[in-house]
């Protein structure tokens, strides 16, 4: 079993110091948001063994917020594929993962990430900011994800958390 924790990045502001999407900081709600989030993964019990988020600076800086807030130790891994990905790129870097990880989260962008958690899951979840699909897939190796919504390969939603349900 391998669980996948899915997070679309925190709150962003519209404003950006280079004028681009890609360099859109987090707003103060987003702050906020991402070290709550991963203060709520660490009570939970589910504190990824890594961390691959997009390298766009809203997603970094809520990569970063949950770092933070989860006491998360390891190197974590920023990667362009997961801007504006599609919920194939998602599962392509995924399917890459050694086996010895059970637990990952990706952060990164609708539409992207809450197709992923529909295709992952089956069911259909509106992904908004900060959110966090808790998500495990019935496979023992990663490259198997791949496989994923065809026959009985089909992920469970364990749990879906929003920054205004966290104590």
């Amino acid at each position: 079993m391998k669980t996948i924790l899915a997070m679309r990045h925190a709150k962003s502001s519209w404003d950006s110091p280079a004028g681009t999407d890609h360099d859109r900081p987090l707003n103060e709600r987003g702050f906020e948001d991402a070290p709550r989030m991963g203060a709520w993964l660490k009570e939970q019990g589910v504190v990824p063994e890594l961390i691959i988020s997009s390298t766009a600076r809203r997603a970094r800086q809520t990569a970063v917020g949950v770092i933070e807030g989860s006491g998360y130790g390891e190197e974590w891994e920023q990667t362009a594929d997961f801007y504006h990905a599609d919920p194939e790129a998602y599962i392509e870097r995924l399917a890459q993962l050694p086996d010895a990880l059970e637990r990952v989260m990706v952060v990164g962008h609708n539409p992207g990430i809450e197709e992923l958690v529909n295709l992952l899951t089956d069911e259909f979840v509106m992904v908004t900011t900060a959110n966090i699909a808790h998500i495990t897939v019935p496979i023992a190796h990663w490259a198997d994800l791949t496989a994923v919504g065809e026959g009985d390969l089909i992920g469970q939603l364990v749990h879906f958390w929003q920054p205004r349900d966290i104590p």
